[in-house]
């Protein structure tokens, strides 16, 4: 194994365990970050969590890409964390923190700079943009794992990294390293991966989420559950029940909903979702922009023909 970034090689170093600590289950939202006149919206943000631990989703998932976590800083992160802590309804549920980028170097000073927040784990993606190697992202992955005590959640994103793990190098680092499974948002890999069973699969394709669940899945992270995370969390719970006609007739219904969220960039159509519901500012950080208005009356249109309730 690699010695971590800047540490000299040394063979009678111990290799870090592979326990992955607790398991993820259940439905994780990966919270979008409110914004006000360029600032995060810490009392918005505080408010939203607590929306969604109230409709039954376990965990949020802060700071990935439906959470601008690139345009945030350090300090932004941390004051949120810790505001949303503080909180006795948002703190109840617990945390794994998004972290990315290019330089292998740079990510692991920043999970030290993190690691004082305690997350559950971190989702980490390949790096962006290079396109390295299988060897070359299991070697990001591993001076990552050297760079912190909790587990790494893989991010397999090919359409946001331009690069791809493939399952046995996915299988491999969760056979020596502290993983805790993968984020797949490929359909066919995901399946493949909880097929096999070597390494624990979270589902990040919205439009695959029943069918994970009634395969047997475990934990999904699905953005498009900020809107009526009720019916979400009921057809996850349907078809946990294995009552697969009433999941797919739940499914087909949030399907339209599903499309229209990730018709222009994420998370834009989300939060003029959530703000037409009152319950954020339509506002991104520059460069991203605000969903367009024709995006809002089809918005406005499909959530009106969906049930009252779950």
């Amino acid at each position: 194994m690699d010695a971590p970034i800047g540490v000299p090689a040394d063979p009678a170093a111990s290799t870090p365990s592979a326990a992955t600590g607790p398991a993820l289950a259940g439905l994780w939202l990966p919270m979008v970050t409110p914004q006000r006149q360029g600032r995060v919206d810490i009392e918005a943000a505080i408010q939203l969590a607590g929306h969604y631990r109230r409709a039954g989703i376990d965990g949020l998932v802060l700071f990935g890409s439906t959470g601008e976590g690139n345009l945030l800083s350090l300090a932004e992160r941390c004051q949120l964390v810790e505001a949303l802590r503080a909180d006795a309804d948002a703190g109840a549920l617990p945390i794994v923190l998004g972290l990315g980028g290019v330089d292998t170097s740079g990510v692991a000073a920043a999970l030290r700079r993190l690691d004082r927040l305690e997350p559950v784990a971190y989702l980490i993606p390949p790096p962006y943009y290079l396109c390295p190697t299988q060897a070359g992202m299991k070697w990001h992955y591993r001076q990552l794992a050297w760079a912190t005590d909790r587990p790494i959640l893989l991010y397999n994103v090919p359409k946001r990294t331009g690069s791809a793990l493939t399952v046995e190098s996915m299988e491999m680092l969760a056979a020596t390293q502290r993983i805790a499974g993968v984020k797949e948002c490929d359909p066919t890999r995901l399946m493949a991966i909880l097929q096999r069973g070597r390494i624990a699969a979270v589902c990040g394709e919205d439009m695959a989420l029943c069918s994970f669940f009634l395969a047997g899945g475990r934990c999904a992270i699905p953005a498009a559950a900020h809107v009526r995370p009720d019916l979400f969390v009921a057809m996850m719970r349907l078809a946990q029940a294995g009552r697969v006609a009433e999941a797919r007739a739940l499914e087909n219904q949030l399907k339209p909903l599903v499309r229209l969220l990730f018709s222009e960039p994420n998370p834009a159509p989300i939060k003029k979702a959530l703000a037409m519901a009152g319950l954020i500012q339509d506002e991104l950080r520059p460069p991203m922009m605000p969903a367009s208005r024709a995006l809002a009356g089809r918005l406005r249109r499909v959530l009106e023909q969906l049930p009252a309730s779950a």
